[in-house]
């Protein structure tokens, strides 16, 4: 079984808006420094992504790759890799916690193997990096208060991811 790596953050909103957040990817340009293009390729019946192509700059790395995501219930989404320049397999989550009125603790879990030779060590490290800019990024856009763009096939309204 691959390692993975995995951090936690609290953020002052309730889980149905940082759902909300996770959820807009036509938005993600705006808060994550990595991805500069995100489309919405597939919709389940609810209208959430099933699956989203990511053009990544991530500075030496940089990547054209579509994810499957899975909705489980209203507090945990967790994707996988369909294709990728760079990439041999991606998986990654994100589980909501409730930790009390209008709080929430979001946990990012990844596991990343490049095609290219990398020692663990160094993988981590880089899985660490972007899962701390990640949540960095998420718990700084819900707590602006702004709205996920409607229409987008991102999920539609906060909570229905």
């Amino acid at each position: 079984m691959a390692e993975h790596t995995s951090s936690s953050i609290t953020i002052e909103a309730a889980p149905a808006e940082v759902m909300g957040v996770i959820a807009d990817f036509a938005r993600y340009p705006d808060w994550t420094g990595e991805v500069k293009e995100a489309e919405v390729l597939e919709t389940d019946a609810r209208g959430r992504a099933e699956q989203v192509r990511l053009v990544m700059d991530a500075g030496a790395i940089k990547d054209d790759q579509t994810l499957a995501y899975t909705w489980t219930g209203e507090h945990e989404v967790s994707w996988t890799l369909v294709k990728s320049q760079m990439l041999r397999s991606l998986d990654g989550s994100y589980l909501l916690r409730p930790a009390g009125p209008g709080t929430t603790e979001v946990t990012y879990r990844l596991t990343v193997d490049v095609k290219i030779p990398m020692l663990g060590m160094i993988k981590r490290k880089a899985e660490k990096v972007i899962i701390d800019r990640a949540l960095a990024g998420l718990k700084k856009r819900v707590e602006a208060g702004e709205e996920p763009d409607a229409g987008t096939g991102s999920g539609g309204e906060p909570g229905a991811a």
